[in-house]
């Protein structure tokens, strides 16, 4: 485009050349033209088009009149030139064309395809129509007819071009006409996959014959070779595709031969076809056409195919053989050489794999016919794999020789399948195969010595042994069926065989005895089968006779009683073959006939039987009491199976069917509550799973905690959904039960089911906490499951989440949830058993000790955990001043010292203060330094830190954090010295450019103004002038050591630094020059302002007296804030002034006065604001509490405020303690002070309604107290003032509380406790038990009413303490009096009452003691019906009762006890002890009389003794005093009766060491002891 449209215009343009000689215009043109061409004729080839380039001068052409004389004679003869010479040029171009063959890629090597040649006659047909339309334009005839008039000799030569070019367009035209069908079918022949080429391939070639016979431009044996050469290729290139030649000796080799056959059946397939269209070609001729036949060799079309398909037959030999030596992987042999020889064959295929690896790794294309490197690989494959047979032909014939037998040598030839067949392998293997033939003869033989063994046996024995399970008969008939088999198989492998063994000599012998051997085999059948047709009817006629089931009495278990014998008949007739069904006894044909029934029967009461021995095996004692009635019904219905019926029975199938149904309903719902038993089981093991995991699962992963309410809820959801499942299942299996929902038996059936949820939970809940304990522990190899992050939360260090201890959300409360959410669970599924108070299992399971304990020790992990963290965070401490202290601060303390002052150096300086002493520009290095340094530090620190394997912090966020604080001290120092050098410059630039304008300015005499400025700018100038002149040196160093920090600096810095030295030497001179020029002008405004002075000096004397009439220092002072705003506004006045005299004064160098009566005002009116600022504070709070209700006071708050104000009016300036308002202030606080502390006193809640009075009587002023009642009305009692009487009022109610309290519990004491009774052992009588922790709480409270009889606030509540203490004091004396009346009875009834002996001989004291047993019983009976012990023991005159029965029951009691003597002196009286002396004697005598007649009871105690004679005619009961009475005696023996029960005959006696001595006769015991 650019040289076309700008380069050739610009040259061929003339007037750009005007100036230029012809010759060199002339030569510029025709290049430019040349060019212009050219690039046509490249830019057309590349779009595949021949383009005729037009000659300089032929744009004119078509304007010209090749007929005029005159055109002719005047054209020039550069154009005529240049005519010809393009026809030479366009005679080139066509014949380049025209040479064009499609055969030019063939030739060159290359392998075109069809479509090569279709596109090769289209692009002709289209190239030679763009150069006929060329020359048949008008420019090009206009050339043409100038050649012919000039009679120029190139004009023939275009004519002939003309001609070669129109008749190879119509050429090229007719073939890509014919061609076009090939199209169709070679894109269906692309479009398929291979296997699918060859119905394609006959359309194809019928198109291809139909082109000969129809093409006349295509009829020659070169064009069609080349197309059908091309087919070729494409077949070639598509089989190339389909096999893969990369991946053909990689992949599995049977694939691999599969393709392989596809391709060379679908080549050679194609050859046919070619073939069959060659000999049929003159069909495609018409009759009146010439036959012309393919004359051309068929090797000249298949050239390339025939040596595709040899390359193909090679690598389809190459995996035969690899598919062969593939098996040597499974090739295994036996025998005492079989493991060397596996070794051998494994080395061998190691081999060989090492072989085919070549191919595998080898980079040729083994399906390219011209690569010659995969033949050398392939023969020397084949030259290695002869090797390999030879030697595996070796090892064939040693495996045969080691074949123990002819199973394991058959089984060898299986194994090497096609090995065998390899034709040196065969060849050394073929000397075997009469071997073969010798261990089958060896086979027969032995076969017959079996057979002989077992008919040998059979005649001894009368039986042979036959496979398990199997009828002597068929089992007989088995075994010879097996012994045939044995010779069969082997007899049948040699049939398989392809070697001719078994036409030799040896071979038809070895046949001959396989016969013999089957004959006896048949014989022995027959005969075994007769035997058995004579026994069988008898046995099975008396099977059938026996009941339908039996029933083990042990166990109660049922069993179908059909006989083995019936089964073995059954087998026998299933065994026998159909040929011998005619021979079979009419009892067995009968049996066998009905075996189906028989089958079904058995198999119905089979089922039965297991089902009623499930039931009866899998019931549990839980479940048995919910079908026992079934079972009992199910038991009657089983009895007739058991005694009735049996096998020929009328009627038994309906009867099974029956009982069968009932048997398996019941064992259905049994089996289905226990499968709903089953699926809760199932269904808590589902909860057994931890509800807080790692993230994703990961042992490297935290705790997932962004999802734990995800997962909860999930969890929490199942657990629901499992409880209503759980329910409904109960609910099913009540169902299924029939039970009666209210009965005790379902009830616990529901318990079992509920102690069971118990267990599921308490797995669940132990799973989650072990889960989180065994994740908790402190072991090595554990990763951490907490993480908690270390953050700067200024000024404190703070975990995320907290550690601290009590902190709400923190860490701690984050383990609790988590442990709360998973006791949690118990609560979701409601509680099943109804008879439990709690509505879920919650309470249960945080009551279990195991589930507490891990509760505790994961919850004291993570408080330990928290101290731990704690600490290690308690190290960083060291950086705290980092972030704790201000920046600010610590800059300006550095820039007044050099330093940042430590506590001890500002306590030194607490007086005078520190020194000042700004830091030099080292000192702002080092500190610099030493931050870098720190950041470096920080930097090593460890971003995470793990403790107990567990517990990780992740101290990056305070690590970054303290980075950045790091980098901001660091920067201030370096900020503050860029500003300083930045500030430095800058002020002294503004500085020099204001002095300088206002030192150039003229003053003139008058002008106090501009005087005044001028001096202003001298004196600033004179104040800076040692400053400004060391000040750049300083800089320049404070520069050098910012670039070593890499701080930039502004680029004006440098500047000035470079240019302000010179303009302050500048300023300085101008300074003199003005000062000097001044000097008239400064010594009269001197005069003037000392007069300014001293009139000053009278006036602010006058305003000091007026202000300390005026300000506010009285503490009654009304409104105070405005007088301070007014003497304020009058002090800023004089304040003024004062300032601008000074201002002047010290321009001009005059001393003036130091006006301390004006500073002193302005130093008190501070103090004055300050404290009416205190007054209004103190005032407004008191104010407000005021107002607060009486039950809302929050005395602790107020207390502390008010000793808060007390501090700061300590703190107030000294001066200030002597002004009015100031005392008036402190009272105010002091006395809200004192009247708090009583207030404090008042809210104890022991004051009631008459301690108020008492307070109101005190302190002289009533009120009415109520929910109403404020602050205000409490200080209007100037409780201040009697603090004394409000701490005894408050002391007396705090007593008297304390007295209330502790009736009241004494109160509720005694209303719940009663008596416990007990029945006497004889009468039953209800007897007083004696209750310890009574006793010892009626001593206890009788203690406590006496203490508080004796304290002196005793007033109120003496009524009521007196009232208590005379009851328990009668209750104590009742019990007291109650128990000994209990324990006299108790011992005498049995004396008096249960003793018929001594009732006998003392009647009078059995009279005497008949009245007490009644009047006892009477009060017994009575206080039963009153259980409390204060009603029951304060009855009137139940004390007098108990008196007197005492009194009737001491004169009763037997004097004997020693122990007791002391006691009945003192419950006894000298009105009594004459009866008890009569009573006492009456017993006396009695004993003595029965000790006198055996001697022996003088051993005794009074109480055996009475014991002994009580009990006399129950010798069995006497017998343990016997030991006391005989020496080692411990027992008798005594004879028994019928009833296993003793009877009063002795028949010996046993010692204390069960030594029995017999009697030398029966020994009556009956009777009394005397």
């Amino acid at each position: 485009m650019l040289t076309s449209e700008v380069v050739i215009p610009i040259l061929v343009n003339g007037k750009n050349h005007l100036d230029w000689p012809p010759v060199v215009r002339q030569d510029v043109q025709r290049h430019a033209h040349s060019l212009q061409g050219d690039l046509m004729v490249l830019l057309e080839q590349v779009r595949g088009k021949t383009l005729l380039p037009l000659p300089v001068g032929s744009e004119n052409m078509e304007f010209v009149d090749s007929e005029s004389e005159t055109v002719l004679d005047s054209m020039d003869k550069s154009v005529i030139y240049a005519i010809e010479s393009a026809v030479i040029q366009w005679s080139r171009q066509v014949q380049a064309v025209l040479n064009k063959e499609s055969s030019q890629p063939l030739f060159q090597g290359e392998n075109p395809t069809p479509w090569v040649e279709l596109e090769f006659w289209k692009s002709r047909s289209e190239d030679l129509e763009y150069i006929y339309d060329q020359l048949r334009t008008i420019k090009v005839r206009g050339m043409a007819g100038l050649l012919d008039k000039l009679q120029s000799s190139y004009f023939p030569a275009f004519q002939a071009m003309c001609r070669d070019v129109t008749a190879a367009l119509m050429e090229a035209k007719d073939i890509h006409t014919h061609l076009m069908p090939l199209r169709r079918h070679l894109e269906a022949l692309e479009a398929v996959e291979f296997p699918e080429v060859k119905p394609r391939l006959r359309p194809l070639l019928h198109v291809v014959c139909l082109i000969w016979a129809t093409c006349k431009s295509y009829c020659s044996p070169g064009r069609l070779t080349v197309l059908l050469q091309e087919i070729c290729n494409l077949l070639i290139q598509q089989a190339s595709d389909y096999l893969s030649p990369e991946d053909l000796l990689k992949s599995e080799v049977e694939e691999s031969q599969r393709k392989l056959q596809v391709v060379v059946d679908t080549l050679n397939f194609f050859k046919q076809v070619f073939q069959d269209r060659r000999e049929a070609l003159h069909t495609y001729f018409k009759e009146s056409q010439e036959v012309r036949a393919w004359d051309f060799q068929s090797s000249l079309v298949f050239v390339r195919l025939d040596g595709f398909l040899r390359r193909l037959l090679m690598v389809q030999d190459l995996l035969k053989t690899t598919l062969d030596f593939h098996s040597l992987q499974k090739l295994e042999f036996s025998g005492i050489r079989g493991n060397a020889l596996s070794q051998q064959v494994q080395q061998m295929d190691h081999e060989f794999q090492e072989m085919c690896r070549v191919f595998s790794e080898s980079c040729h294309d083994c399906l390219d016919p011209q690569g010659m490197e995969f033949e050398n690989d392939v023969s020397k494959f084949n030259q290695r794999v002869e090797d390999l047979d030879r030697r595996l032909g070796t090892i064939f014939i040693q495996a045969f020789d080691d074949a123990p037998d002819l199973e394991h040598a058959f089984k060898l030839l299986d194994i090497a399948g096609n090995l065998l067949e390899r034709p040196l392998v065969a060849r050394d293997a073929s000397d075997k195969y009469l071997v073969l033939l010798q261990m089958f003869n060896k086979e027969l033989d032995t076969v017959r010595t079996i057979y002989s063994q077992r008919v040998q046996e059979e005649a001894e024995l009368g039986f042979s042994p036959v496979h398990k399970n199997m009828p002597s008969m068929a089992g007989g008939l088995r075994w010879a069926q097996e012994l045939r088999q044995r010779i069969q198989g082997p007899f049948a492998n040699f049939g398989r065989l392809t070697h001719p063994c078994m036409e030799s000599a040896e071979g038809k012998r070895m046949i001959q005895k396989y016969e013999d051997v089957l004959s006896l085999l048949e014989k022995y059948e027959a005969r075994l089968y007769e035997d058995w047709c004579q026994t069988v009817s008898k046995q099975s006629q008396y099977n059938l006779s026996r009941p339908l089931l039996t029933r083990d009495p042990a166990t109660k278990q049922i069993t179908v009683n059909f006989n083995p014998q019936l089964v073995s008949v059954l087998k026998e007739m299933s065994y026998l073959q159909p040929r011998q069904l005619k021979h079979i006894p009419e009892t067995a044909a009968a049996m066998f006939s009905s075996r189906e029934f028989y089958r079904q029967l058995v198999a119905n009461l089979e089922l039965m039987a297991n089902w009623y021995n499930k039931v009866m095996k899998t019931l549990l004692e839980v479940e048995f009491p919910l079908v026992a009635e079934e079972l009992r019904n199910i038991d009657l219905h089983l009895r007739a199976a058991e005694e009735a019926l049996n096998w020929k029975s009328e009627g038994i199938w309906d009867y099974v069917i029956q009982i069968t149904s009932s048997i398996h309903d019941l064992e259905k719902r049994i089996q289905k509550t226990k499968d709903n038993v089953e699926e809760i089981q199932s269904i808590m093991k589902t909860w057994a799973s931890p509800i807080f995991k790692r993230k994703d699962g990961k042992r490297e992963s935290l705790l997932s905690v962004e999802d734990q309410h995800d997962r909860m809820e999930k969890y929490y959801s199942c657990i629901r959904e499992s409880g209503l499942k759980i329910h409904a299942l109960v609910q099913e299996n009540l169902d299924l039960f029939s039970a009666d929902p209210t009965s005790d038996i379902w009830k616990t059936y529901v318990d079992y089911i509920d102690d069971m949820l118990l267990d599921g939970f308490f797995l669940a809940i132990e799973c989650s906490l072990k889960y989180l304990l065994e994740n908790t522990e402190c072991k090595a190899g554990l990763n951490p499951i907490f993480e908690a992050q270390l953050c700067l939360a200024v000024p404190e260090l703070v975990f995320s989440p907290s550690l601290e201890s009590g902190v709400k959300g923190g860490f701690y409360d984050m383990v609790e949830g988590l442990v709360t959410s998973i006791f949690r669970i118990s609560s979701l599924v409601p509680r099943l058993s109804p008879q439990n108070s709690s509505p879920h299992y919650q309470a249960d399971m945080e009551g279990l000790a195991d589930l507490a304990r891990m509760r505790n020790v994961l919850m004291e992990r993570a408080q330990s955990m928290m101290a731990l963290c704690c600490s290690y965070r308690d190290t960083f401490s060291q950086y705290s001043y980092l972030y704790v202290e201000d920046r600010r601060e610590i800059l300006g303390q550095f820039l007044l010292y050099g330093h940042v002052p430590t506590p001890e150096e500002i306590e030194a300086h607490e007086e005078d203060g520190i020194p000042e002493n700004p830091p030099l520009l080292h000192q702002f290095q080092a500190q610099i330094d030493s931050y870098e340094q720190l950041y470096g530090e920080v930097c090593r620190l460890e971003p995470v830190k793990v403790f107990d394997s567990w517990m990780k912090v992740d101290v990056r966020p305070f690590k970054a954090s303290l980075l950045n604080i790091i980098k901001r001290w660091s920067l201030m120092f370096k900020q503050h010295l860029v500003d300083y050098v930045t500030n430095s410059l800058a002020d002294l630039d503004v500085f020099i450019k204001n002095s300088e304008g206002s030192l150039l300015k003229k003053v003139e005499k008058g002008d106090s103004n501009g005087l005044v400025e001028i001096m202003q700018h001298l004196m600033a100038l004179k104040e800076r002038q040692s400053s400004t002149d060391e000040m750049f040196e300083p800089l320049k160093q404070t520069i050098e050591l910012l670039k070593t920090y890499e701080q930039e600096l502004p680029e004006t810095v440098f500047k000035q630094l470079e240019e302000l030295p010179e303009k302050w030497n500048n300023i300085k001179k101008l300074a003199i020059t003005v000062r000097q020029h001044v000097a008239p002008l400064q010594a009269s405004e001197v005069a003037l302002l000392r007069q300014r002075c001293a009139a000053f000096e009278a006036e602010q004397q006058q305003f000091w007296e007026r202000f300390h009439r005026e300000a506010p220092f009285r503490f009654d002072s009304t409104d105070p804030h405005q007088s301070l705003d007014a003497r304020h506004m009058e002090l800023q006045e004089m304040e003024s002034a004062m300032a601008s005299i000074s201002d002047s004064a010290s321009l001009f160098e005059v001393n003036v006065p130091d006006y301390r009566q004006l500073r002193q005002c302005r130093r008190e009116i501070c103090q004055l604001k300050e404290l009416w600022d205190t007054v209004g504070m103190v005032t407004s709070n008191i104010h407000a509490w005021e107002a607060t209700p009486w039950k809302s006071i929050n005395v602790e708050a107020m207390d502390l405020e008010c000793k808060r104000f007390a501090r700061y009016l300590r703190n107030l300036d000294k001066e200030v303690r002597a002004w009015d308002a100031f005392t008036g202030l402190e009272s105010m606080v002091l006395n809200t002070l004192t009247s708090l502390r009583a207030v404090a006193e008042l809210q104890n809640p022991a004051i009631r309604e008459r301690h108020w009075r008492q307070l109101m009587q005190a302190t002289g002023v009533s009120f009415t107290m109520g929910e109403g009642t404020t602050l205000a009305q409490l200080l209007q009692l100037q409780l201040h003032r009697f603090e004394d009487e409000v701490q005894g009022i408050v002391d007396r109610a705090v007593k008297e509380m304390g007295m209330e309290k502790t009736l009241k519990e004494l109160q509720a004491t005694w209303a719940g406790m009663e008596f416990q009774y007990e029945p006497h052992l004889r009468t039953s009588v209800p007897l007083l038990r004696s209750d310890e922790d009574l006793i010892e709480v009626l001593e206890d409270n009788q203690v406590q009413l006496q203490n508080l009889m004796m304290s002196k606030y005793i007033a109120f509540f003496l009524e009521e303490v007196s009232g208590w203490q005379k009851k328990l004091s009668t209750a104590d004396a009742v019990i007291s009096a109650w128990f000994d009346v209990q324990r006299t009875w108790s011992h005498l009834e049995s004396i008096f009452i249960g003793s018929e002996d001594i009732r006998a001989q003392l009647p009078q004291d059995s009279e005497r003691f008949e009245g007490i047993d009644m009047d006892f019983k009477e009060l017994a009976y009575d206080a039963q019906k009153t259980p409390n012990v204060v009603e029951a023991t304060n009855k009137p005159g139940l004390y007098e009762r108990l008196e007197d029965i005492q009194s009737r029951c001491d004169h009763d009691r037997e004097p004997r006890f020693a122990n007791h003597g002391s006691r009945q002196t003192e419950l006894g009286s000298s009105v009594f002890a004459h009866r008890l002396y009569l009573c006492e004697k009456a017993l006396a005598e009695y004993l003595d009389t029965k000790r006198l007649a055996f001697p022996r009871f003088y051993f005794l105690s009074s109480s055996d003794l009475l014991d002994i004679l009580s009990n006399g005619t129950a010798p069995q009961q006497v017998q343990r005093h016997l030991s006391k009475l005989f020496d080692n005696m411990a027992r008798m023996q005594f004879q028994l009766d019928a009833s296993e029960q003793p009877t009063k005959i002795s028949l010996g006696m046993y010692s204390k060491e069960e030594e029995y001595v017999a009697f030398s006769e029966p020994c009556s015991c009956s009777g009394q002891v005397l």
